[in-house]
């Protein structure tokens, strides 16, 4: 487990690097920039985060404020991107540089973390675009009737 454990370490000290530096405030705005199509965007930063830190609450950390500002500032449903930001990552979790080097020390397969990684990218990049679709859908009045409503 020493390799895993280097793994975790060394990712989890780039997504400090990141937030720190204030890249993923960057990347963020950057995405925020398109407005109000951000909602079909808006899962892309959980995943991002979530791949990144191996960690949804850790993305959640990094992003989900970002989400609701954006959210307020272009005319969305907060709660949906901040959703869109929690479910984003958990696509994004097969795809952590921790959870590859743990399923293939957990097997005996050290080593074989990229063919693994080729394995599961597809399969997460097509659930991320049917998320995406889903989302941007519910952000309009096609499938807003999905979103809870507060009095």
């Amino acid at each position: 487990m020493r390799w895993s454990a280097l793994t975790i370490a060394s990712v989890l000290s780039l997504a400090y690097v990141m937030n720190f530096s204030g890249q993923t405030i960057t990347i963020g705005s950057w995405i925020a920039g398109v407005g109000v199509a951000f909602a079909f965007l808006s899962p892309i930063l959980g995943w991002i985060g979530t791949a990144v830190t191996g960690s949804d609450t850790s993305a959640n950390a990094l992003f989900a404020t970002l989400q609701q500002t954006t959210a307020n500032k272009v005319g969305l449903d907060p709660t949906l991107l901040v959703a869109a930001n929690t479910t984003g990552g958990v696509v994004g979790k097969m795809i952590s540089p921790q959870n590859l080097a743990i399923a293939c020390s957990a097997v005996g397969l050290l080593g074989a973390e990229s063919q693994l990684f080729r394995k599961v990218i597809w399969w997460s990049l097509g659930m991320l675009a049917v998320l995406c679709v889903l989302i941007g859908l519910q952000s309009t009045p096609v499938l807003s009737w999905m979103l809870p409503t507060f009095n």
